[in-house]
């Protein structure tokens, strides 16, 4: 519990520092896969919602998102979401990791 109440108070210089931190958090593939698969469901879900006429249904990409995050990192991982303490940093971070795992350019980020 400790390290996680000291995750939580962390403080980062930079978004690069944070992001550092954040890709070693998952450092689990299947943890990675869980988030690219939260991700990219709730961006589907938000614009179909929109396309389908219906944008209320699109508060729905919270749950699916997070639930799919969460569990990796609760039962995969092992550690808290970094979006308990830096929620801006933390959503950002999934597309941009999202984006780097698509690319091929994680690779880098995984080795520091």
């Amino acid at each position: 519990m400790q390290e996680a109440e000291t995750q939580q108070r962390q403080r980062f210089a930079t978004y690069d520092e944070f992001f550092a931190f954040y890709v070693k958090e998952h450092s689990n593939p299947t943890n990675r896969l869980l988030h690219a698969c939260g991700t990219t469901l709730g961006v589907a879900i938000m614009v179909g919602a929109f396309v389908l006429g219906h944008p209320v249904w699109a508060f729905l990409w919270i749950p699916v998102a997070y639930g799919f995050a969460w569990t990796g990192h609760f039962l995969i991982e092992g550690n808290k979401p970094a979006s308990f303490g830096h929620p801006f940093w933390s959503f950002i971070s999934d597309f941009r990791m999202l984006g780097l795992m698509l690319t091929g350019r994680l690779g880098p980020w995984l080795n520091r």
